[in-house]
């Protein structure tokens, strides 16, 4: 009789990916799995000039498996951490959210320090995220 553990970790999502991918030749699904170096190839390249992106409708489920692995479920939820700062990152709600509350407002009274904290964040946000829900496992 064989036992089979299995560890589910299911950070992110494959629908947010999928959802991300229409916005994909900007890169948008790549920054979400944890990918910013070729998220950003893919912004400043039109998904590699479409090519990338469309390979990419089929990688969704493995950057999503590579995502579960690499990231620490947890407290604070990845898909909505990364539609607070898809949508209001300039005012700073996905700070808040992660209970940055200093952070958060300083991007609320800048704009996300200019733009560049948001930008920032769209490289660092699932290490963020990682680091938290890890310090709150293991104290």
């Amino acid at each position: 009789m064989a036992v089979t553990l299995t560890h589910e970790n299911d950070t992110h999502s494959k629908l947010m990916g999928y959802i991300l991918w229409i916005f994909g030749f900007m890169g948008a699904h790549r920054f979400y799995f944890g990918k910013p170096v070729s998220a950003t190839l893919y912004f400043f390249t039109f998904g590699l000039l479409g090519i990338g992106w469309i390979v990419d409708l089929f990688l969704i489920p493995s950057l999503d498996r590579q995502a579960d692995r690499r990231f620490d479920q947890g407290a604070i939820d990845y898909s909505i951490a990364w539609l607070l700062l898809g949508f209001l990152g300039l005012f700073g709600v996905h700070r808040m959210y992660l209970g940055k509350w200093m952070t958060g407002l300083l991007y609320l009274c800048t704009a996300g320090l200019l733009g560049f904290g948001w930008l920032y964040d769209l490289w660092t946000l699932n290490g963020q995220i990682h680091e938290m829900n890890r310090r709150q496992a293991y104290g």
